[in-house]
Parts: C-alpha cells; sequence; structure tokens
C-alpha cells in the first residue's frame, strides 16, 4: 500500500514527468516551508548575514536552477543521471550548488582573500548560469533552433506588467514600500513565469502545457492562458502586504529568506519555460 502511494504520487510524475497534483504539491510546499526554516538556522549558525546582499547575490543561482531544468529537457543527458535535473531532485542539487558555493566565498572573506564573500558569491552564480545558457544556446543552434523573438518577447511582457503593477501599488494603493528591490524582484519573477507560461501554451508554436494543479485548473476554465497573470496577483499582492507587516515585527532575516523562497518559485520555473521556448524542446 505505502509502496504503491510512493510510485503514484512522488516516484512516477518524476520518472515520466507527469503533471502535478494535489498530494504532491503539498508535500513540496511543506518541505519548502521546513527547507527555509533550516537554512535560516543555518546561516545565522556560521555567521553569515540574512540581508539584501545576500538575497541579490543568491538570484543567479534561482536563474541557474531554471537553465539546468532545461538541460534535462533537452535529453542531451541521456544516462540515468538526468533524474537529477528533474523536479524536485534538482532543487536538492541547486542546493548544494548554491551552498558550496555560499561556504566557498565566505571561507575566502575570512581569509582576507576576498572582501565581501556576496560578490564572489554572486559572481560564481553569474558564472555557471552564464556557461550553460551558452551551453543551451549552442546546442539550439546545432539541434533545433534559437527564437530571439521568444528571448525578447517574454521579458518585454514582464517588464511591461510589472511595471503596470508597481505603479498601482505605488501610486494609486500608497505603498511606498513597494519600492524596495526585493519586492520588485518578487513582483518580476512571478509575472516573468506568468508571461512565459501565457507565451508557451497561447503564442509559441509547440505545444505547452501548465503542469501545476492550481494553473491548469484556472487556465482550462478560462480557455486562457493569460488567466496566469492575475492568479499570480491575486497571490503576490497580498504576500507583499503580509510580508511587510512581518518585517515591521523585527525579524528581517528570516523576512528576506522567505521572500527569496517566494521569489525562487516564480523566476525559476519561468527561466525554464522560456528557455525551452527559446530552443524549441
Amino acid at each position: 500500500m505505502i509502496r504503491e502511494f510512493l510510485y503514484k504520487y512522488y516516484i512516477d510524475p518524476i520518472m515520466y514527468g507527469q503533471p502535478y497534483t494535489i498530494v504532491d504539491t503539498l508535500t513540496y510546499a511543506l518541505i519548502l516551508i521546513l527547507s527555509v526554516y533550516l537554512v535560516y538556522r543555518g546561516l545565522r549558525r556560521f555567521g553569515i548575514e540574512i540581508d539584501r546582499d545576500f538575497v541579490l547575490a543568491t538570484i543567479p543561482f534561482v536563474i541557474l536552477g531554471g537553465l539546468l531544468r532545461v538541460v534535462e529537457d533537452t535529453g542531451m543527458i541521456a544516462s540515468d543521471l538526468r533524474i537529477l535535473l528533474i523536479t524536485p531532485i534538482i532543487f536538492f542539487v541547486v542546493f548544494f550548488i548554491t551552498v558550496g558555493a555560499l561556504f566557498l566565498s565566505r571561507l575566502l572573506e575570512v581569509k582576507g582573500v576576498v572582501r565581501e564573500y556576496s560578490r564572489t558569491y554572486g559572481l560564481i552564480g553569474v558564472a555557471l548560469s552564464a556557461a550553460f545558457f551558452v551551453l543551451l544556446i549552442l546546442w539550439g543552434a546545432a539541434n533545433t533552433r534559437v527564437d530571439l523573438v521568444v528571448l525578447l518577447a517574454i521579458p518585454a511582457m514582464a517588464a511591461v506588467s510589472s511595471a503596470a503593477v508597481f505603479a498601482f501599488l505605488r501610486y494609486v494603493l500608497g505603498w511606498e514600500y513597494v519600492s524596495d528591490p526585493l519586492y520588485l524582484l518578487l513582483i518580476v519573477g512571478h509575472l516573468f513565469d506568468a508571461s512565459a507560461t501565457s507565451f508557451g501554451i497561447d503564442l509559441h508554436s509547440l505545444h505547452y502545457v501548465e503542469q501545476h494543479v492550481v494553473g491548469s485548473a484556472l487556465i482550462e476554465w478560462s480557455g486562457t492562458a493569460f488567466s496566469m497573470f492575475p492568479l499570480k496577483l491575486a497571490v503576490i499582492v497580498p504576500a507583499i502586504y503580509v510580508l511587510e507587516l512581518y518585517r515591521k515585527e523585527g525579524n528581517v532575516a528570516f523576512w528576506h529568506l522567505v521572500l527569496l523562497a517566494m521569489i525562487v518559485v516564480g523566476m525559476a520555473p519561468g527561466v525554464r519555460d522560456m528557455m525551452r521556448m527559446v530552443i524549441y524542446v
């Protein structure tokens, strides 16, 4: 009974790329919440300040996660090692890469080799992301095609929609705190995901589908993937309000970490979806 349950809801969806269900979605959400807390305790214990610089330096690793997922999508890895790049296992892979870069950078700072660990940490993420981006572009040029229109259109959609949302929150609702770069990243990250999903399902020549339970149900009900925009806003706008209330209570370190986790779950899938469409996989 237990074995069948594990295969049905966890193992088979990973091995065969099946859509998410309520069971595995809730499970991964709980794992994410627990992981944020454990990371928070670990970073505090090792004296790493969880602040704006830390979050900004981690963003390249968020992008790296999305790009690594596309490496598996291409099929360029034929061995069973490809399972390491399938959700949710890839989260652990990217986590260990990120933690390794973080503690290496921190060690170099302690040894006096670098002045600020966050800069070195961020540059490692940028270098890795750039390397895998080039790898995917070269693979696409050799095996499928590279669509520069997609590479420009999706970021443009995200930029326009993010600017509109920011203007509404800042100048209509009067939320001055939304000008914080991290709130802006949260808005951009999730609307980037909405832009990629909308473009992929409604506009791209290949047939893409939404795998997440709530998103797929909403798209089926509304008849358009552009319904992802109001869905995202229904989540991130109240989240920003609640996060700001929490920040005022004083636990700024944990606020930074929760905000980073929310950026990750929006931005990483968006990067993956866009790159798939750019190289037609």
